[in-house]
């Protein structure tokens, strides 16, 4: 099912990856910079195992998680956005439990009362943006797009843990793969914590 959100240049629509080509989610990740080196594996998979894991591994296991090219697929891993038939950019989405660096300090749990493991919570954990087409509203759509994927699926509710870089510093592109603040409050989401100097906890109810 799409979803569509208008934007100044043009109307973006959403789709669960397995109903999108994996040709077209290559376009996006590109074949250089951190898209292409991590595959969406930095959350599912501990220091040590991320480090070890060779990059064709990493691929692969990203392109079976997301089913693309297979609309019978009972489960996908996120949502691609396409403007005018072009695919621009992709987010990370599906239940909290399968993201294993949840557990550690990254997004601390002090605090929160609640199971890390409910399978009815999910979690935006990347943004990808296909350069040529940023700036212009995607991470916007692609975060509507997650939502309703989710909530589609059975969310109870989606989390998502964006960072900011400290007063006066500058930050590495790498390091904004979980979205800014900004994008998360446009779209309803309301702060749950702040763990860490430059960590936040933001949530949406389904």
């Amino acid at each position: 099912m799409t979803t569509s959100t208008p934007t100044p240049r043009g109307a973006i629509t959403c789709l669960p990856a397995n109903e999108a080509a994996w040709t077209d989610l290559e376009l996006v990740f590109g074949e250089r910079g951190d898209p292409a080196h991590c595959w969406c594996r930095w959350f599912k998979a501990s220091a040590a195992e991320f480090r070890a894991m060779p990059n064709d591994e990493r691929r692969e296991r990203f392109h079976r998680e997301t089913g693309c090219d297979d609309s019978a697929a009972r489960t996908t891993t996120g949502v691609v956005a396409y403007r005018d038939g072009e695919p621009v950019g992709w987010v990370a989405v599906e239940p909290r439990p399968g993201l294993v660096r949840l557990r550690g300090a990254k997004v601390p749990w002090s605090g929160r009362d609640e199971d890390p493991d409910d399978p009815a919570v999910w979690v935006v954990s990347c943004f990808v943006v296909r350069r040529g087409f940023r700036r212009q509203g995607v991470s916007h759509a692609l975060l509507g797009g997650a939502v309703d994927h989710a909530r589609r699926s059975g969310a109870t509710a989606v989390e998502g843990y964006p960072t900011e870089p400290a007063p006066g510093a500058t930050d590495g592109g790498g390091a904004m793969f979980v979205g800014p603040r900004s994008v998360f409050e446009a779209a309803g989401f309301t702060e749950v914590s702040h763990p860490t100097p430059r960590r936040w906890v933001y949530r949406k109810d389904c």
